[in-house]
């Protein structure tokens, strides 16, 4: 039943990137813009909340090895999106998503496809298990491949080579949509631009709760304490 959960227009949703231990590792707050067939699309508004994974010296796990990110004491901490915003789309059931980047005058930039495990949904946004390797494509048509460095230090650990060649085949099917303009990369979203009157999303007091528990609650965790509405449907 969870993953049929709808987000309404406006909800702020939790897009978090799980480690394989469990541990969060970073999340991004936005604001929903639509969520149908195609899947769940969010908009990251610059100065938006996001949280990321720190030594306890302060350095970003983001790049560490993967024997001390996954070894070493760690902690949550929270940030701004800085730059200009993204817009997010997670389809129901690939193993990607893709995210619309912008220039300083609002022009589209290029596309960011994100290679993970399809998403679990909670009531509070979406789940993912981030695989590494990812593709940018510009609008031209070329394209490249990135972070091969971290995606070849985790095959063998985190995924064998059969899961390995399956993750690099996910992104070479978007790239031959791209290539060939089917959406998402037929000019859908490019022309974006969001609500003058639009802030930045802020954490919302749930934000790291335990999706089983928080699916199970019959309290009302998108509202404020006290609040009573309700942004989220079954279809």
């Amino acid at each position: 039943m969870v993953d049929r959960m709808r987000f309404e227009p406006g909800f702020v949703s939790m897009r978090r990137n799980l480690n394989s231990d469990g541990r969060i590792s970073f999340v991004h707050c936005g604001r929903v813009i639509s969520d149908d067939e195609r899947g769940l699309l969010q908009w990251v508004h610059p100065g938006s909340h996001t949280v990321g994974r720190h030594t306890l010296d302060g350095r970003s796990t983001r790049k560490l090895p993967l024997a001390e990110k996954m070894g070493s004491p760690t902690v949550l901490t929270v940030r701004r999106w800085h730059g200009t915003g993204v817009l997010q789309l997670t389809p129901p059931n690939g193993s990607h998503s893709v995210w619309w980047f912008f220039h300083d005058d609002g022009s589209f930039a290029f596309w960011y496809i994100n290679l993970e495990q399809p998403v679990a949904r909670w009531a509070g946004g979406v789940d993912s298990f981030d695989q590494a390797l990812d593709v940018v494509v510009y609008p031209d048509g070329s394209y490249e491949w990135k972070d091969e460095d971290e995606f070849a230090e985790r095959t063998g650990v985190l995924w064998d080579d059969t899961q390995a060649a399956r993750i690099r085949d996910e992104g070479k099917a978007m790239i031959r949509l791209a290539q060939s303009q089917q959406f998402p990369f037929d000019g859908t979203w490019c022309d974006f631009v969001p609500e003058p009157h639009w802030e930045p999303s802020r954490l919302p007091w749930w934000w790291d709760q335990l999706p089983d528990r928080v699916n199970g609650l019959t309290m009302d965790i998108h509202a404020a304490p006290g609040g009573s509405s309700r942004h989220t449907s079954r279809g």
